[in-house]
């Protein structure tokens, strides 16, 4: 079925959800913090436990809209009195066969927090692995909240912006997201399904200056310009083979990792001077070139100047790789559908030379002049808070940018403060008094360690706020009876790189 947007029943279903207290924290509450985890896992099961031999309006409501678990009219009519199961299914959320309430799309909340505070939406999306108990997903799935969307959420800069781009925008959670600091948002899709959804759900959360477009990549923004862009888009490689589904919402319908490569070349030219785009991605590692040295080569090959820093976050060898997006699909391993989907895949990365395949996290500038910001880097270590990634982002941005400005007396006459979430740890041989190594850990952020030698752990531990970098670390030369210039030849680049990190800050 296909979801309506009827302004005045999407109003009585969002007061009747108010009212059943349908919202991530009570539902938590009510099947407990275990089987809450085990959702994520795609097991109903202990949740559905949860509220047995309950008949209340949020039990009902949960069963049917987040678990696909059929309901009595009667029992839906209670729950829904302003809607109605009626108004439910003239909204195109479930059908009536036999005296029951069938789902045909779940609607879950989704609790989030950014800057402004927290938050929650109503997210409305075809009936997933959860409310189908198994089976193969349609070709025109249109997914709901997940894992990688989630990330995305969390990645984007909190700063205000007048445009923002969501390409591809699926159900619309990138678009709800950017629109809390974004003036306007144009979000398009090559799925009308999609858009559909999106429309419901920007009209469920009451969500104003988001304009749906249709088309593929940027040809429905042809010759606009932006500050931000944002996409989580279809970049899962797939092989183009008989017998292979093609989902829209994770397969870019292009060979190996093509589509992210056009996303690269084509940004540029969509983003104002200064404007940021935001991405996941998958690359290929392939004859033998890593997959970072491959994105690096499609950053430099922009015919618009991009400053670059993309995090590999995981790779995985072509049969893990493969066997995640089978299972995806909703096909389980021991069947002979999922040996010639393996198959397939194999024969595909064979074809191309492919030995591994990374995803990780992209951030494309805009750059005014030869690209100043490039980096290219594998972080495996687990994040503390990847919610909040998005902040700590635009602080390093804005740290690095102003370091860019000054040259290396400028950057000696400057002071920095360490960020409150350093800590610092000395590891000592038995009986040696001086430390084997000293490591300086971030509580936030990427959660990064650095191992630093007496110096750097000197400069990091004085950097108060007080006294400029050049003063402490003359100071420091002074007490390792170093040559001064040496020692600063070594931490003013050093300060650059912990000011991206976000391990220093400028102290005003």
């Amino acid at each position: 079925m296909t979801p309506q947007t009827d302004t005045a029943l999407v109003s009585d279903l969002a007061s009747d959800l108010r009212a059943a207290r349908f919202r991530s924290e009570s539902l938590r509450a009510a099947w407990g913090v275990e089987a809450d985890d085990a959702i994520g896992r795609s097991l109903r099961r202990p949740a559905l436990r949860g509220l047995d031999g309950r008949a209340d309006a949020q039990a009902v409501l949960a069963r049917l809209l987040i678990f696909g678990v059929a309901q009595p009219v009667d029992d839906v009519d209670r729950a829904l009195p302003a809607l109605s199961s009626a108004g439910l299914v003239a909204l195109g959320l479930a059908s009536l066969r036999d005296g029951l309430v069938h789902p045909e799309a779940v609607l879950r909340p989704q609790s989030f927090h950014d800057d402004r505070g927290p938050g929650e939406w109503w997210v409305a999306s075809d009936l997933d692995e959860i409310a189908l108990g198994g089976g193969a997903l349609a070709e025109d799935h249109v997914l709901g909240v997940g894992g990688a969307s989630l990330t995305l959420a969390g990645l984007q800069l909190p700063t205000p912006a007048r445009r923002v781009l969501d390409l591809g925008t699926g159900c619309g959670i990138q678009a709800l997201r950017a629109r809390r600091y974004a003036d306007a948002v144009v979000a398009t899709d090559l799925s009308a399904r999609a858009l559909d959804f999106a429309r419901l759900n920007l009209v469920i959360d009451g969500t104003d200056g988001v304009e749906l477009r249709h088309g593929s990549l940027f040809d429905p923004v042809a010759g606009e310009t932006f500050d931000r862009i944002v996409s989580n888009p279809p970049f899962v490689i797939t092989p183009r083979a008989t017998g292979v589904p093609a989902y829209e919402y994770r397969d870019g319908g292009l060979v190996g990792d093509a589509l992210v490569e056009q996303v690269f070349a084509g940004v540029g030219e969509h983003l104002v001077l200064g404007g940021v785009a935001q991405m996941l991605g998958n690359w290929e590692t392939r004859d033998g070139v890593p997959g970072l040295d491959r994105v690096r080569a499609w950053a430099d090959a922009s015919p618009v100047p991009l400053d670059a820093w993309v995090v590999e976050r995981e790779e995985l060898d072509p049969i893990r790789y493969a066997e995640t997006w089978i299972r995806d699909g909703g096909t389980v391993p021991g069947s002979a559908e999922f040996d010639a989907l393996l198959s397939a895949w194999l024969d595909d990365f064979d074809a191309r030379g492919v030995t591994a395949v990374g995803f990780g996290y992209v951030l494309l500038r805009r750059a005014e002049g030869r690209p100043r910001l490039r980096r290219f880097e594998r972080l495996a270590q687990p994040i503390p808070s990847e919610g909040a990634l998005g902040t700590h982002l635009a602080g390093a941005l804005a740290q690095h940018d102003r370091a860019a400005a000054l040259d290396e007396d400028a950057l000696a006459a400057a002071r920095f403060v360490t960020a409150p979430d350093v800590t610092e740890a000395r590891h000592h041989t038995p009986g040696e008094e001086a430390p084997s190594v000293i490591e300086l850990r971030q509580g936030g952020g990427f959660g990064r360690s650095v191992q630093a030698d007496p110096a750097l752990a000197g400069l990091i531990g004085a950097c108060d706020g007080e006294l400029s970098a050049g003063v402490i670390i003359d100071a420091i030369a002074q007490l390792l009876e170093s040559d001064p210039a040496a020692l600063r030849a070594g931490l003013l680049p050093a300060i650059r790189e912990l000011l991206l990190d976000g391990f220093l800050a400028f102290a005003d």
